[in-house]
């Protein structure tokens, strides 16, 4: 499964029951929690996402909306005797914060946590079926977005006819690859005998708060879905720039430039109670948009 559920999509100020920024993606058997605004662990709660398989958070800036919900959860993780390692990758200045918190509340927690700070564009985690990197974008503080990218080999195997075959198991790594296989009598398995086309890898991209920001283009070039921000309709462009936010087109022009498959919009001003012009705006200039809805988990495709 890879897939991301959004828990928080307002922006600085929770208005008519959204919240501020906060995403979980579920790539396989990994859960990992982007940004994680006030209110975050409440909404874990009513979404059924259990914190305690939630390993890495990554923060993408330190304005509150993005943050302030992480002592609570860090907290909570030490009421509940989390064991597990926990990994928070930010910009710096985070270590300092949540240390400062924790002691001069005489918190000790039953779990170590390492603070990984972000400095440099490029590969966070790199494990067998996944990576994630991150890459910088332009707001009014340092700030930065996320990738999260499947790791597929280019074949996959058809096990009946591996086994008709007679190929040992220890060589389908290799099949996975492309290899023939050569048997003890030097007779030759033509891997397209024995695989078929892999599916192709898929990608997340998480831009957080950016103004428009083409630079952006290359770093999330084909992604499956692209996360922008859309802070405001079309109209408010010049009040984007000063903040150091986007609007609709906007945020769509990036996805059609970067041929995303899909875009999810969100982190919507406080002054809009109705979302449905963020969409109808969007699709103007990218069709294939919706809206980051709170509590909606959306496949990656």
């Amino acid at each position: 499964m890879f897939a991301v559920t959004i828990l928080g999509n307002n922006s600085a100020i929770p208005a008519y029951g959204r919240m501020p920024t906060a995403q979980v993606v579920t790539l396989n058997d990994q859960q990992f929690l982007i940004d994680c605004g006030e209110g975050t662990q409440m909404q874990l709660a009513k979404y059924k996402i259990r914190k305690s398989k939630i390993n890495h958070i990554f923060i993408s800036h330190l304005h509150g909306d993005h943050y302030f919900g992480l002592i609570g959860l860090i907290t909570s993780m030490g009421l509940l005797n989390r064991e597990n390692d926990l990994h928070i990758y930010a910009p710096a200045g985070i270590e300092q914060i949540i240390q400062l918190q924790l002691q001069v509340a005489n918190i000790t927690l039953p779990f170590s946590l390492f603070f990984h700070v972000l400095h440099t564009e490029g590969i966070l985690i790199n494990e067998n079926k996944f990576s994630v990197e991150c890459f910088t974008v332009q707001h009014s503080i340092e700030c930065w977005g996320f990738i999260f990218r499947e790791k597929k080999a280019p074949r996959k195997i058809d096990k009946e006819k591996a086994v008709q075959y007679q190929i040992p198991a220890a060589f389908y790594n290799q099949l996975k690859e492309g290899l023939d296989y050569v048997t003890k009598e030097g007779l030759i398995i033509n891997n397209k005998d024995v695989t078929t086309t892999n599916i192709p890898a898929r990608s997340y991209a998480y831009c957080a708060d950016t103004k428009y920001f083409e630079e952006l283009i290359p770093k999330v070039k084909d992604v499956n879905v692209l996360y922008h921000e859309t802070t405001y309709l079309k109209d408010f462009e010049e009040k984007a720039i000063l903040r150091f936010h986007s609007t609709t087109h906007q945020a769509a022009n990036i996805a059609k430039q970067c041929n995303a498959h899909k875009l999810l919009i969100g982190h919507f001003s406080s002054k809009y109670e109705n979302l449905d012009q963020f969409l109808t705006e969007a699709k103007e200039v990218f069709k294939s948009t919706e809206l980051a809805i709170e509590g909606v988990c959306y496949n990656i495709l």
